[in-house]
């Protein structure tokens, strides 16, 4: 099929979403731009900042359009075809994932700002409330660590883009400094500002860096570093290389900087930035779907072969705009899983996602310069991401070369690849265009990075509260408390155990997904009788089946299952059902299993995850408790719009 009904299917779907559904829910929740926002009501000039529209969307959609909906749509594609991932996207973006958006960011302005775990403690007591707010820091943990990896893995692939992306951080500094301190005109900056991150995508290219020597820099690559010899004592370094272990350290340095320093002087100039880049990208891919649809039908086509480095294939290679993978290759793959319920666990952004949630109610709702932005901003921006997984589906489905089910670093090199491919049918150079898609990449993997560890500052402020120790009121600054993030993120990376933490981390994400669906049903259920509560209840209930079984599934089957044979979870030639068979016949080989650093990480990722089910559950009862006693008029005083939102 070509690709370019892909792109018709999503269109329609999402466009009914924005233009029917999201106008209804405004209207459920009663956005009045008379209202004063908490930006306005608490302006502090550190994080409540009312924001332009614009640059407050750019800031949102680059943080909440990370890794995830690029590697998981690659790696579902890869593993059942490109139907179910095109399905779960298509119809599952619009009435889940913008709904969950949407509401966690009216929750959030109703709530003064606060985060979706002081809004259940609103409702069900303190008890729920930092039981949630442990879970979503636990899940701002594993963000760090994935999108690290991410980062790094991208930086040692594409040399050119690392280039692209310090040029692009410099210049968002002096765009702050231009906006904020010498109060420059916005229109005439954004011009300068924008034009000079491209202009580092051409930078890149002629002078791309890496900061360890090793084997496959493209000719020409600044080594800033040396040899790859004098660092090959870093965490990672084994496992992958010198270079990506590097990088991966200056990642984590630059977020916690980025994530301690006041809001105007780089997240939101950044952020802006980095959506110009964002939108840019998704829509010269989309038009080089268009324009490489003309030319395949016209029969003036010619493939394209974009060169690739450190991973197992030496280039990617588009023949045309037909997909070239199957739409579906079966209910079961041998590595990931069953499609139920793997599928809406390996998709953890692109359709919904619960770290969207922390974004919605951490930072943009102290942004939000007016109620009715929520709409664009909320709804919007997930509609956004959700374009950005199309164009991963459609980068995978063209690309002759195979990729591997959770293989993320094939994964995250098909995507510049394939991306930069799309984009060469408008003129351009394969090595511009992957290197420029490689950028649009970095820059908001790297937005998303420090955006979770600033919401792991703000996480660990409200569980501490008033300080009432020396240690609680240590943890209360922003460098210790964004230490803690930083450090716990980096030890989770140079474990080496990221390609087994990926389930966790989206059964993680999608489960807190439901969480926040159950804070904005309560919320709906105790404002008033009149509140319907399907528009959240259905998405609630769905993504609580799925997750909790899939949680299961690796707590209790494949984790245990890496534990008896470790050499399962490397080979993907050996399922959890071959170790589970092999036991079955032969019950000896747990007197085998050796004690060693994978089996106790094994161990103590399948309590973490029974954990993350057991935080889940008992939350559901409490808001489900909450929700039947509000219907029966027993329930808090509704937060109605008239009064102040959220003040008892």
């Amino acid at each position: 099929m070509q690709v370019i009904w892909f792109v018709a299917f999503v269109l329609v779907t999402f466009t009914v979403g924005y233009v029917g559904y999201s106008a209804y829910l405004s209207r459920l929740v009663e956005l009045d731009d008379d209202r004063d926002t908490p930006a306005h009501k608490h302006r502090d000039g550190q994080e409540y900042v009312p924001s332009k529209q614009p640059v407050l969307l750019g800031h949102h959609f680059s943080s909440v359009a990370g890794g995830a909906p690029i590697a998981g749509p690659l790696t579902a594609v890869a593993a059942f075809g490109w139907l179910p991932g095109l399905l779960w996207v298509a119809i599952g973006n619009p009435i889940f994932g913008a709904v969950h958006d949407f509401m966690a960011l009216s929750a959030s302005i109703r709530h003064e700002g606060k985060s979706i775990g002081y809004i259940i403690g609103e409702y069900v007591g303190e008890r729920g409330k930092n039981m949630l707010l442990w879970f979503a820091f636990l899940l701002v943990v594993l963000v760090v660590a994935a999108f690290v990896f991410l980062i790094a893995q991208v930086f040692n692939a594409y040399p050119p883009a690392a280039t692209a992306s310090v040029i692009y951080i410099a210049l968002a500094l002096l765009f702050g400094v231009y906006l904020y301190q010498f109060d420059g005109p916005f229109v005439p900056g954004a011009v300068f500002f924008i034009a000079g991150v491209f202009a580092g995508v051409w930078v890149g290219v002629q002078y791309p860096i890496a900061l360890v020597g090793i084997d496959g820099l493209p000719e020409g690559t600044i080594v800033l570093l040396g040899d790859a010899g004098a660092w090959n004592w870093l965490p990672l370094a084994e496992q992958t290389n010198a270079n990506f272990a590097a990088w991966a350290v200056v990642t984590v340095v630059y977020s916690f900087l980025a994530a301690t320093l006041p809001v105007w002087v780089l997240l939101q100039p950044r952020d802006f930035l980095t959506s110009s880049l964002l939108y840019t990208g998704i829509g010269a891919m989309l038009v080089g779907v268009l324009v490489g649809t003309y030319l395949s039908l016209t029969g003036s086509f010619e493939p394209v072969d974009v060169p690739v480095s450190g991973v197992e294939f030496d280039s990617v290679t588009i023949e045309g705009m037909e997909a070239a993978v199957p739409a579906f290759t079966g209910f079961v793959h041998p590595s990931l899983g069953p499609l139920l319920p793997f599928l809406f666990l390996t998709i953890a952004c692109g359709t919904i996602s619960g770290f969207h949630s922390l974004v919605s109610s951490g930072t943009t709702a102290k942004q939000l310069n007016r109620e009715s932005d929520a709409r664009v901003i909320g709804y919007g921006a997930m509609l956004g991401e959700g374009l950005l997984a199309l164009t991963s589906i459609i980068a995978v489905s063209l690309a002759a070369a195979t990729v591997s089910a959770g293989d993320l670093g094939a994964a995250i090199a098909v995507f510049p690849a394939g991306g930069g491919a799309l984009v060469t049918t408008l003129g351009v150079s394969a090595t511009l265009a992957s290197a420029f898609i490689a950028l649009v990449f970095a820059s908001f993997l790297l937005t998303s990075t420090d955006t979770a560890m600033r919401l792991g500052r703000y996480l660990l402020e409200e569980l501490i509260g008033t300080p009432e120790t020396t240690a609680q009121g240590a943890m209360t600054n922003r460098y210790a408390n964004a230490g803690v993030t930083a450090v716990g993120g980096y030890l989770l990376v140079a474990s080496g155990t990221w390609s087994n933490l990926w389930l966790l981390f989206g059964g993680a994400n999608q489960l807190l997904a439901a969480l926040a669906l159950l804070v904005a049903t309560v919320w709906l259920a105790n404002w008033s009788d009149t509140k319907q509560l399907l528009s959240t209840g259905i998405p609630l209930a769905f993504m609580v089946v799925v997750t909790i079984i899939g949680l299961l599934w690796v707590a209790l089957i494949r984790f245990p299952a890496y534990i008896i044979e470790p050499a399962a979870a490397s080979d993907p030639g050996i399922t959890e059902w071959d170790v589970w068979g092999d036991l079955i016949a032969d019950p000896g080989m747990i007197a085998g299993i050796e004690l060693s650093l994978s089996t106790f990480s094994f161990a103590l990722l399948s309590i973490v995850a029974l954990v993350l089910v057991g935080l889940a559950i008992t939350l559901l009862g409490m808001g489900l408790d909450n929700i039947r006693e509000a219907r029966a008029g027993l329930g808090r005083e509704a937060v109605a719009p008239s009064s102040e939102p959220g003040d008892d």
